[in-house]
């Protein structure tokens, strides 16, 4: 007999994505359940619309903690975490019910992400390979308190798939300048909390390096267009985070 599943999402005006999210999920899960921060877009008569389970907060705790909170609400045997803008596609639905037939030790999955930047799927960048654990059994691991780039924390073996998980990161160039300004906040209160340091040339180096790396030492020139626009805004959002967290240190003092 197949293990049962429980999908866990959190969400914030995914009115956009969620539906076709939920549509991705069908004939895979036995529960869904959205933790949703205040969403007034319409987002919760989707959720009602396909019987998910809603657990509603009034206020937001970071990605990390928001996770585990849904987790915490899962009841089945195994656990998958997936984003509002994240589809499970036909070919990663039979892998994963595949492998439950006989886990053996294998108590998480990394699944292979293959994410798009507005428009085009970036195979490079340090975007792929992306393997994210994601589907793991329930009560053998945790997601991180971190405010944002949260991970999840395995505590025994992990095992990689072959399948993809569709990820549409940026649908525009709007977006991307939003979430910029949303991460690199994000990022600087983490490391405000963690009591790091900073300065216009830590900011000035964190940009240029992270600009560097994306496009130079992951292959984001093989990218093209994109690869270079994906590698500034990589770059303008680390130097955004370390301006605003000398912008917190000096508020400090």
């Amino acid at each position: 007999m197949t293990p049962s599943i429980s999908v866990i999402l959190i969400t914030k005006n995914e009115i956009l994505n969620l539906a076709e999210c939920l549509i991705s999920l069908s004939g895979f899960a036995d529960e869904i359940v959205i933790v949703d921060n205040q969403s007034s877009d319409g987002t919760l008569e989707i959720a009602k619309q396909f019987n998910a389970k809603i657990i509603q907060t009034t206020s937001w705790h970071g990605f990390g903690p928001q996770k585990n909170i849904a987790l915490s609400h899962a009841s089945h045997d195994w656990i998958l975490s997936i984003d509002a803008d994240e589809r499970l596609t036909p070919e990663l639905i039979q892998e994963m019910k595949s492998q439950l037939i006989n886990p053996q030790d294998v108590i998480c999955f990394a699944i292979p992400r293959l994410s798009q930047y507005c428009g085009k799927f970036i195979h490079h960048s340090g975007w792929s390979p992306d393997y994210v654990d994601r589907f793991f059994k329930r009560g053998q691991a945790r997601f991180s308190d971190h405010l944002v780039h949260e991970r999840l924390l395995p505590n025994g073996k992990t095992k990689r798939l072959s399948n993809h998980l569709i990820h549409y990161s940026y649908r525009n160039f709007e977006q991307v300048i939003n979430k910029v300004n949303q991460y690199s906040t994000l990022g600087a209160e983490q490391a405000f909390q963690n009591g790091k340091p900073s300065s216009i040339f830590a900011a000035l180096y964190h940009g240029f390096w992270a600009f560097f790396r994306t496009y130079i030492l992951r292959l984001g020139f093989l990218d093209g267009t994109y690869g270079f626009a994906l590698a500034i805004s990589n770059g303008q959002a680390s130097y955004y985070k370390y301006i605003k967290l000398l912008h917190l240190n000096q508020l400090r003092k």
